[in-house]
């Protein structure tokens, strides 16, 4: 009699552990299966964040290398530039940042990754537009006589690197300083970026120490650097000119980051005894501060194959001139190039 009551109730177990069963097959979550469900949910939604390159805070330009810089380059991956990362601030990804530098329209074309840069490429991250890569300038060709991205602040213009034919800086501008001279001229203009720089080194020279600084030569077009340098082979010889001047195409000046500057106690010449006044004393203490390097400094003319010029301004950045003149090095050795 105790059998017949226990099977019936035996069978009823097994039928409700079959339903069971047979309901998770057809894809009915159990409590026990719903945390290990949630919780590969939330793996597969924390992917993409993880592959996401976030861009970083320093300022950083040719030469830098580290994390800083490998997290630039995978943003720029991102955007579409085949560059490798290296970790350092190399040639390629020079021309990257200034590549998209020109695309944006009012954005300071540097080739230097800094706050203004940081906030366009986020913008650009964030609003998923298309990028066309290369399409403002050409990816260096490996040529290395001739300049491949004269547009940046950085760049190496000498005997050995000449600029590109027919090469013209853009956003040329003239800076609301004095000069000796009225009138318009080509030479009184300068980058924008540089003539923004040279009026607060100006005005700071004035305000801060009661000194008179004047801009005597800025930019010059290619013609005009070979009618200078023809005229200074005619009256000097050309080797000798060589050593004051540049050949057309080999001049800072056509970067249009250059300014020669002079003061009413030379003259307002450009010779070697303004580096003994006190604006020639001035600006090498102080020129760094407003991103600019006196060029061409004394003692190091087997180095720029230049004779000493304390007038001859070259911007290059805050960063870059102020370590090139606390060392107390030239342009060609901080870039590794001398």
């Amino acid at each position: 009699m105790m059998l017949k009551k226990v099977l019936p109730i035996a069978a009823a177990l097994v039928a409700v552990v079959l339903l069971t069963v047979a309901c998770t097959n057809d894809g009915t979550q159990t409590s026990s299966q719903a945390p290990n469900s949630e919780k590969n949910t939330a793996n597969k939604n924390e992917t993409p964040d993880q592959n996401k390159a976030t861009l970083p805070e320093p300022v950083l330009q040719k030469t830098d290398q580290g994390e800083d810089v490998k997290a630039l380059q995978q943003v720029l991956n991102q955007l579409g530039y085949q560059i490798s990362i290296t970790s350092k601030f190399d040639e390629m990804t020079t021309w990257a940042v200034t590549d998209f530098q020109m695309q944006q329209g009012r954005l300071p074309i540097t080739g230097i990754y800094n706050k203004v840069t940081k906030k366009a490429l986020q913008q650009k991250l964030d609003s998923n537009k298309t990028l066309t890569p290369g399409s403002a300038l050409n990816k260096p060709d490996g040529n290395k006589k001739v300049v491949t991205n004269p547009h940046e602040v950085l760049e190496l213009v000498n005997k050995e690197h000449s600029l590109p034919d027919g090469f013209k800086p853009k956003n040329l501008v003239v800076p609301d300083v004095n000069f000796p001279f009225d009138g318009f001229h080509e030479k009184k203009q300068m980058r924008k970026v540089a003539a923004n720089a040279l009026e607060k080194l100006f005005h700071a020279a004035n305000d801060q120490a009661g000194l008179e600084l004047f801009a005597q030569s800025g930019y010059r077009s290619y013609d005009r650097q070979d009618a200078i340098f023809a005229s200074n082979v005619e009256a000097y010889g050309e080797e000798a000119a060589n050593n004051v001047s540049a050949r057309p195409g080999e001049s800072e000046h056509q970067t249009g980051l250059t300014m020669d500057v002079t003061s009413p106690d030379v003259g307002f010449h450009l010779n070697t005894d303004f580096g003994k006044t006190d604006e020639g004393q001035w600006l090498k203490e102080h020129a760094a501060e407003y991103g600019f390097i006196i060029r061409y400094p004394k003692d190091k003319e087997t180095i720029t194959k230049y004779q000493y010029e304390p007038w001859h301004l070259r911007y290059v950045g805050e960063k870059a001139a102020t370590e090139i003149m606390k060392k107390g090095i030239t342009l060609e050795e901080f870039l590794g190039k001398k």
